[in-house]
């Protein structure tokens, strides 16, 4: 059946960048606007059209108040030492100092219900502002990364019974840092939060099952995806640099690591393949490190070093649309360089689902990568042709590497087995229909 068309309103921390949530974020957006819907937001950064956006700094996981939580919460920053005492007498005969990484300061508490009345006045004239028929939470009551947004929103639909799809990406279970914390209260109250207006998705099974051995919630599947029925523009004479740019002689192999440079990745392992290939070949990676710090691209820079591999980080002249840096060199997109790469790295030890996999797919390349966990249940059982290992990398893996960059013909076929598995399963088509189901629940429609 054909829904009518509804105003939907889209909450996160971040609505901007390449990040996963924001990219997933772009594409459903674009699918509910070919069903006829319109898209709002409401996020502490946001690069959407402003007469659709509803801004709230705070709101963005890394403000400085937000940060300050944050640290307290999950980091043991805050301690009932004797000068905390002084600061907090009501506390002097009640606590035990050797509690105190699970002892939550009066001061947070009293600045998280501060912070969650204000967004929640934030929340109501956003859904009269944009006159709202369903809301859709992209991972704010999932990764606790706000706490008083998470708390906001739960009390919002609490107070209104607004239709809402909570998209979940991230939970806190899945994350060691959450894991030691004094906020246990707030997790779960809301993170994710059990109200009979919301419909749970998540993207991928283990998550499906953890949900509801968790929280006894139901929770539908719908995985990443990728326009597979548009294929990818053909590449013109502006890209013909690439190779150049990055310094990737003749007779070298291009190997593209397309992801930010953070711990889970597992981007040591694409420079121990390199090293061991004993082949000419230069790692190029095309994202930055983001908001998780420098450290780990600097263990990088010296385990290349180390082992003798040529890395290059690429961020600047890799962005969002072609330009030129400040010091005259060409940007390039992901258009332009994925073509290029003989080789994607995607040695990722745990990941959501799988953003940069689909993306080796869509542009029919060759891809190597780590048997994480959802890979394994979700998307090998496919049928999916790469190169892949299990945690380190094993001779079986160098040996069946080496093979397929020297038989382009055998990879060919592999490449084009993978595009036509991904528009079956990881389409535009294919999001558009489990879509048009959850909206038709949230509307009490029947499809």
């Amino acid at each position: 059946m054909t829904l009518h068309s509804h105003n939907i309103g889209f909450i996160s921390t971040r609505f901007a960048g390449t990040d996963g949530v924001s990219l997933e974020t772009a594409k459903w957006a674009t699918v509910l606007e070919r069903m006829e819907h319109k898209c709002f937001y409401f996020a502490g950064e946001c690069d959407r059209e402003a007469n659709q956006s509803h801004v709230v700094p705070e709101a963005f996981y890394r403000h400085p108040e937000i940060d300050k939580l944050n640290q307290q919460a999950y980091s043991g920053s805050w301690e009932i030492t004797k000068e905390a005492r002084k600061e907090h007498p009501e506390m002097a005969h009640t606590h035990k100092d050797f509690f105190s990484m699970y002892v939550r300061p009066p001061q947070m508490t009293r600045r998280v219900h501060e912070l969650k009345e204000y967004f929640k006045e934030q929340l109501y004239e956003f859904a009269r502002r944009f006159e709202l028929a369903i809301l859709i939470i992209e991972n704010a009551v999932t990764i606790p990364l706000n706490l008083p947004l998470g708390l906001a929103i739960t009390e919002f639909i609490a107070e209104t019974g607004y239709p809402t799809i909570a998209h979940h990406h991230d939970f806190y279970w899945e994350r060691q840092r959450f894991q030691v914390n004094c906020v246990s209260d707030y997790l779960a109250a809301a993170f994710p939060p059990s109200l009979p207006s919301i419909r749970h998705v998540v993207i991928n099974t283990i998550q499906s099952q953890q949900i509801a051995s968790r929280y006894g919630l139901a929770a539908r599947v719908i995985p990443n995806v990728m326009d597979f029925d548009s294929p990818p523009p053909a590449s013109d004479s502006y890209s013909e640099t690439v190779r150049a740019d990055f310094e990737i002689r003749d007779g070298e192999y291009f190997f593209l690591q397309p992801t930010r440079v953070i711990q889970r990745k597992g981007i040591e392992h694409a420079i121990e393949l390199m090293r061991r290939l004993e082949l000419p070949a230069k790692l190029i990676i095309s994202h930055a490190a983001g908001d998780e710090g420098t450290a780990y691209e600097h263990r990088l820079r010296e385990y290349a070093n180390l082992l003798n591999v040529t890395v290059r980080f690429e961020a600047d002249q890799v962005q969002d649309e072609r330009g030129t840096t400040d010091d005259g060199k060409k940007i390039y997109t992901l258009d332009d360089v994925y073509p290029r790469a003989d080789l994607i790295t995607y040695p990722s030890a745990i990941e959501g689902f799988g953003n940069a996999f689909l993306e080796a797919v869509y542009y029919r390349r060759l891809i190597l990568v780590n048997n994480y966990s959802i890979y394994e249940v979700d998307i090998k059982p496919k049928g999916f042709r790469t190169l892949w290992f299990d945690g380190f990398i094993s001779d079986s893996t160098l040996t069946a590497t080496r093979y397929a960059l020297k038989h382009a013909e055998q990879v060919k076929e592999w490449t084009d087995t993978n595009y036509q598995l991904a528009q079956r399963y990881f389409s535009y088509t294919v999001l558009e229909r489990r879509l048009e189901s959850v909206v038709a629940d949230c509307l009490g429609y029947q499809v």
